[in-house]
């Protein structure tokens, strides 16, 4: 399948004014609204859980992780951050101090970028080319919502709209199926651009409706949670937030935050 490269501020066939984007014969992994789901970003990856789809880390899963889980009949999605600077990945060398923002609250040695910036196309598309070489069946780009956030650059929704549509249309130029994480205000023009959702936390902020044009459109929202208050067993809290999910059509895990597999509850 051919590549088409981009400039993040090009308009050669994203045209964020009239909500168009890239016609691509569509030959990628795509989820539907009862694929069941696995989420860990960090500590040894257990592979035991009967799930349709794992979520795992671009860059700590080794292609035999990837291989073992396809052997099992799972897909695999693989996670990585396209709107912020990890100070620990293996590529973090290539970001130039110029595009490097504030820093992400709470997450240390991370920094927003710059979306706009035409020096980030190369690192960006170098990751989407490392999901496809270990074989992930899609990838899921955190940190598209910067335009809402005080990143330390004027980013407008308009911006993020071109970057997130840009990181669409090269995901699936390479066959890779792609989730949109969060951003929940740009979800209804989104939506068609991408093949599911990942969402934290819309039942504790009462947001899960912002996600229905997933749903509409057959496109499955995989949803964390990690309020305390799911976590305590037998407790009337988690059943009422499972009675919401399934009445939503959510795929909702209750989840440690750091995402290790310390603990898991699912609504399935």
């Amino acid at each position: 399948m051919k590549t088409v490269t981009l400039s993040v501020f090009s308009a050669l066939f994203l045209c964020v004014a009239c909500g168009g984007s890239a016609t691509i014969s569509e030959s990628w992994y795509t989820p539907s609204t009862q694929t069941t789901w696995q989420w860990q970003l960090s500590g040894m990856v257990n592979t035991a859980y009967p799930v349709d789809l794992y979520d795992i880390d671009l860059f700590d899963s080794n292609t035999s992780l990837i291989d073992t889980l396809h052997t099992q009949g799972k897909k695999v999605i693989c996670y990585f951050s396209a709107g912020s600077f990890e100070d620990w990945r293996e590529d973090s060398s290539r970001f130039p101090a110029e595009i490097l923002g504030k820093e992400m609250d709470g997450w240390a040695g991370e920094k927003w970028i710059d979306i706009r910036s035409d020096a980030l196309q190369p690192i960006i598309l170098a990751r989407l080319e490392l999901a496809k070489s270990k074989g992930c069946d899609g990838v899921e780009p955190d940190n598209v919502d910067g335009y809402s956030n005080d990143t330390g650059f004027p980013l407008t929704a308009s911006e993020q709209l071109t970057y997130n549509r840009f990181l669409a249309t090269e995901a699936h130029s390479r066959g890779l199926s792609v989730g949109l994480k969060n951003d929940l205000d740009q979800i209804s023009t989104l939506a068609s651009d991408f093949d599911f959702a990942v969402n934290e936390q819309c039942h504790e902020y009462e947001e899960c409706a912002a996600l229905q044009p997933f749903i509409d459109a057959g496109k499955p929202v995989f949803n964390a949670e990690y309020a305390q208050r799911y976590v305590k067993n037998n407790n009337h809290e988690r059943e009422s937030l499972c009675t919401e999910a399934k009445r939503a059509h959510l795929q909702t895990l209750i989840l440690p935050l750091n995402l290790d597999d310390h603990f898991r509850f699912t609504c399935d």
